[in-house]
């Protein structure tokens, strides 16, 4: 049996954070090694005792946690802490902060408890998380905001597969509506993905949406 995927859970409301960290430690590959209530203590925490991915609540006092995110997986991170971002607060510029700051996903605390536990072992797994309420139009305004790249489609070094598998990421499609489209396995898929992710440099998919954006490959 694998070890659990090791969670810290941080929110300002205990209320919250208790009942998160009940979910969690109910599931056997699911394990909370800390819980804090702001920004800095979640910084600390992860830098000490290297969790697989922090939960973690958006305004905090001390830091808040876009601030938070950007200290652990933003750029130049030199050994970056996936995060989950879980906030009560659908904006379009929490969600933008929250992806430029280096989240690996965004959930409204409203969601059901699998969605929450869907949405940490997707994250821990290394794949990227959107809450359903959390469009494409609005990945695509964020990528929007970062452009031009100087980069064109011939420069990019991916096949022409893999190009059309990156498309479809940065469509929104999971792994098993991509396989239905081009008529191959979930597993050729994932085979794509990971070349993809490996190819380009990029963390996860969220990176791979934006990076599609930003070239132009996707409108």
């Amino acid at each position: 049996m694998s070890a659990p995927v090791r969670v810290l859970v941080c929110d300002d409301q205990a209320l919250i954070r208790t009942g998160f960290a009940t979910i969690i430690d109910a599931q056997p590959d699911l394990e909370v090694v800390s819980e804090c209530e702001d920004g800095r203590a979640a910084v600390d925490l992860a830098r000490r005792l290297d969790p697989d991915i922090v939960v973690m609540d958006v305004r905090m006092p001390v830091l808040d946690g876009i601030e938070a995110t950007r200290l652990l997986a933003g750029a130049g991170v030199a050994h970056p802490v996936k995060v989950l971002v879980v906030t009560t607060f659908n904006l379009d510029e929490y969600v933008y902060e929250a992806l430029r700051a280096g989240a690996s996903g965004f959930l409204l605390k409203d969601a059901p408890p699998a969605q929450l536990l869907h949405g940490i072992r997707t994250v821990a797994a290394g794949a990227a998380l959107l809450a359903p309420e959390v469009t494409r139009q609005l990945v695509g305004r964020y990528a929007a905001r970062i452009r031009p790249a100087e980069d064109t489609p011939d420069d990019i070094a991916l096949t022409p597969r893999e190009l059309e598998v990156l498309r479809l990421i940065a469509d929104g499609r999971s792994n098993s509506e991509i396989a239905a489209t081009l008529v191959i396995s979930q597993e050729t898929v994932k085979t794509y993905v990971s070349r993809i992710l490996t190819k380009l440099d990029l963390r996860d998919r969220v990176q791979a949406v934006v990076y599609a954006y930003r070239r132009g490959l996707v409108t």
